[in-house]
């Protein structure tokens, strides 16, 4: 979240095996001549797609090490004797480099998208806090975003004299400025990791995973955390170790960032997202000036129109109006492909704007509002229709939570028994289990718009149930339940069962 709005929102699947980054034993399945491709099994029900160009020059080398793993004629997971092969031709044929049934170590770079099984790649990389290890390349290239000369000749100089043999490396942007003890870790914990890999290789069977990405949170802050976090707040006491002893490797300094929450309500309840994520998934987005956006997904593209709604009337011109709320939705359009991560080609129908100046004032306020993504992306100028194109990679399924909300009274059949007797429902359960049942303690979840009705006024209906059963109900709102939803939680927290005759 970045001033209290949510800018990214992760879901890690516990059945989804294939993570970006993870490293398999695949076999090759079959070769397409016509796409200059292979597919190959990895384990997923689609075999993956190899392109020629994604094997990367040191293919022949990568080849070698499998197959003199697997056979147990390599002995030791460094490369310093490893005599490395020939690049292959940049512009040749997959058939020149793969046969059918070849055990063959690929990493995931997609993750498998809609119809598509997993995208794959032979350019090996295993990526650490600031460094990333390359095995059978010696390069070391430093990121383009350190553009002060001194400091990339430094981390030039540094990381060529502790990098081992026929290992690469790219210095990813936040080891600008840091020492070599702190690049040597690093490196050193990358070597490890790679060396437990080789372990499992030489035991590995097909489709067997050799080298796993870490799970989605600490992978998260190993790419993303930086300076500016002021907050990290974590709900599971498992994961907070396994944050804050990662935290503790890589960045030390922000161990005391930390928290681990153990509020009354839940989680996204307290900090307000529940309710965001209501609004920020649903086909019609508002914007806070008035206007909205409506976005459409299609097969071939991602839609996006921009409208004014009642903004129309607030300024003085047509062309103010138009600048207005178009600069209102830029900003919420960088947004939701974040949120959402929405890939491939976006399309964008901006208000129209008749003065070029005004066209280019909204190209640059796209760009400076995704300045902060870290997927690839291009912008385009606003044509000559007010369309405005952009392309952004994905490596992840897009996120399309669903918004709308199967009724819980008559579970999605159109008809209910009058709305209006939930409160006399609820009341009705709540005689029964503090009348009845004696229960202590009892905690009732429910919408807000239900929390509102059984609080206001006085004297208010929960001060009446006081007076009637002796004892305080508590209420906790919760914007995830429907808005005639409600549940009993007894003294531990636990539901409590409604079983009347």
């Amino acid at each position: 979240m970045q001033d209290k709005r949510i800018v990214e929102y992760h879901i890690e699947e516990s059945e989804s095996n294939f993570t970006v980054g993870d490293i398999y034993l695949g076999t090759v399945k079959k070769l397409s001549a016509g796409l200059n491709a292979a597919f190959v099994d990895i384990g997923y029900e689609k075999d993956g797609f190899l392109h020629y160009q994604d094997l990367g020059p040191n293919i022949n080398s990568l080849n070698k090490f499998t197959r003199d793993s697997v056979a147990k004629r390599q002995q030791t997971f460094k490369l310093n004797g490893f005599k490395l092969e020939a690049e292959i031709d940049k512009f040749g044929k997959i058939s020149q480099v793969l046969q059918k049934n070849q055990a063959i170590l690929v990493q995931v770079v997609k993750e498998p998208i809609s119809t598509k099984g997993p995208r794959l790649s032979c350019e090996i990389s295993i990526a650490g806090r600031y460094i990333v290890l390359v095995p059978f390349a010696n390069a070391v290239n430093i990121s383009k975003k350190i553009t002060d000369k001194d400091e990339r000749n430094r981390l030039l100089r540094l990381l060529s004299s502790i990098k081992p043999p026929n290992f690469g490396i790219i210095v990813r942007t936040v080891a600008e400025g840091k020492d070599v003890a702190e690049l040597d870790r690093d490196l050193n914990n990358l070597l490890e990791k790679w060396e437990e890999g080789f372990k499992t290789l030489r035991e590995a069977k097909p489709k067997e995973k050799i080298i796993g990405e870490m799970g989605r949170a600490p992978s998260m802050l190993r790419d993303m955390l930086n300076d500016s976090f002021d907050s990290i707040t974590v709900d599971d006491k498992d994961i907070y170790e396994e944050i804050k002893s990662y935290i503790r490797t890589i960045a030390p300094d922000k161990e005391k960032i930390l928290k681990l929450y153990n509020g009354k309500t839940k989680l996204f309840e307290n900090f307000g997202i529940e309710k965001q994520l209501k609004s920020l998934f649903g086909r019609s987005v508002s914007l806070p000036g008035g206007g909205y956006l409506i976005i459409e997904h299609t097969e071939a593209l991602h839609v996006i129109d921009v409208n004014s709604g009642n903004k129309s009337n607030s300024e003085t011109d047509q062309e103010a109006t138009a600048v207005s709320v178009n600069m209102e939705a830029a900003r919420e359009i960088a947004r939701q492909l974040r949120v959402r991560d929405m890939g491939g080609i976006i399309v964008i129908d901006f208000i129209d704007m008749k003065k070029p100046d005004n066209k280019k004032l909204i190209q640059d306020k796209m760009k400076e509002e995704m300045h902060n993504d870290r997927s690839k992306f291009t912008i385009l100028p606003l044509s000559k229709f007010g369309l405005m194109q952009i392309t952004r990679q994905r490596v992840r399924p897009e996120l399309n939570i669903i918004t709308g909300e199967t009724c819980p009274t008559c579970g999605g059949t159109g008809k209910i028994t009058a709305s209006i007797l939930v409160s006399d429902q609820l009341e009705h359960n709540l005689e029964y289990i503090v009348g009845k049942q004696n229960e202590k303690g009892v905690m009732i979840v429910l919408h807000p718009f239900l929390y509102a009705y059984f609080t206001t006024g006085f004297p208010s209906r929960r001060m009446k149930w006081f007076f009637k059963y002796k004892t305080w109900i508590k209420l906790q709102q919760d914007t995830s339940l429907g808005l005639s939803d409600y549940k009993f939680l007894n003294g531990h927290g636990e539901e409590i069962e409604i079983k009347q005759g």
